[in-house]
């Protein structure tokens, strides 16, 4: 009986995770689930990319957290929709509070989703929230061993950021090391050198949201006008 239970937990976790998936493939949104271990950067990756992508597409994120709304704060003002999700004293956020953090977004016209999940390395990675990639930061002064440590994570990322990596000449990092150990777990994923001060790697980061929003049969976002500007 305890098992029959657990699984039907899970089947209704999957099930909602693709309700909220095709939710958004109608509007024509794509996902991105953003995730790594507290501090790594990823409020600081959304304030440079948001604006990055106002010219050309409507943004929003969902913004997971235990307590506060700090993070949201951080990102309401750059022009995004922004909801704030706390969890209290969960781990990681569920397919149930993305589906209600969908239902206070306007995805109509919506090109992207951002859901900056909770900081952990571990609960996060069990569970699919409706996204369509997973883009997995890990920052310099965590150490070159993460991935071989939590390589759940590192498995299903669709892309790898290395963050702060204006830090390498201070720090004993070796990125050769991270390779190799992603070269095991995930050859796929692209890994970005990426710093968030500099704005090294953003380009390259961009280009990839871009081709995989395209990939996944969204039409390229049109430049948007300034009001009162006229059509050519």
């Amino acid at each position: 009986m305890k098992i029959n239970v657990v699984k039907n937990v899970l089947e209704a976790s999957e099930a909602l995770a693709g309700a909220n998936r095709r939710r958004l493939d109608e509007a024509g949104v794509f996902c991105v689930n953003v995730l790594s271990a507290p501090g790594s950067g990823k409020t600081a990756l959304l304030e440079r990319t948001i604006p990055a992508l106002a010219g050309e597409a409507k943004t929003a994120v969902l913004v997971g957290d235990l307590q506060t709304t700090r993070d949201a704060e951080r990102l309401g003002p750059l022009g995004a929709q922004v909801t704030q999700i706390n969890t209290g004293q969960g781990c990681h956020l569920s397919p149930e509070e993305v589906a209600g953090g969908l239902d206070t977004l306007d995805l109509a016209g919506l090109d992207y989703l951002f859901i900056e999940n909770i900081g952990n390395m571990v609960c996060p990675a069990a569970f699919d929230l409706g996204e369509h990639a997973r883009a997995v930061l890990l920052s310099t002064p965590e150490g070159d061993d993460k991935v071989a440590k939590y390589p759940t994570l590192f498995q299903s990322a669709a892309v790898v950021l290395l963050t702060k990596v204006d830090l390498l000449g201070v720090l004993d990092f070796r990125i050769e090391r991270v390779r190799e150990d992603l070269s095991r777990v995930n050859s796929a994923a692209p890994f970005i050198r990426l710093s968030n001060r500099t704005g090294e790697g953003h380009e390259e980061w961009l280009a990839w949201l871009r081709q995989r929003r395209s990939a996944a049969g969204r039409p390229a976002a049109a430049p948007r006008r300034a009001a009162g500007e006229e059509m050519p």
